[in-house]
């Protein structure tokens, strides 16, 4: 199976680029990009008004077995528990796998 691609559109409660924003984006940064098998994460700003979210998180995980793992990984649940679940205002998740 190819590399898996994670990308998560969302808005936060606080809006957008605000001082509780850039620390949301840092924080996320530092607790998800550390959990093992996470390859790649980047965080992007939202540019076109075709969107309504204002931020992407991306990340890519060399197989099915890596991409489970960081979902149950006790630093992803807890981040989801006590900072997603109560910051982020809608998103949207895709998963994704080169066409070839």
């Amino acid at each position: 199976m190819s590399i898996i691609k994670h990308m998560v559109t969302f808005s936060l409660h606080s809006g957008r680029n605000n001082e509780q924003a850039e620390a949301f984006l840092r924080m996320s940064k530092q607790e998800l990009a550390d959990i093992p098998g996470v390859q790649q994460f980047e965080v992007y700003r939202q540019v076109s008004g075709k969107n309504d979210h204002d931020y992407m998180f991306s990340m890519a995980f060399a197989d099915q077995a890596a991409y489970e793992a960081y979902n149950q990984h006790p630093v992803h649940v807890n981040y989801v528990k006590e900072r997603w679940d109560k910051e982020v205002q809608s998103f949207q998740e895709t998963d994704v796998v080169l066409y070839e």
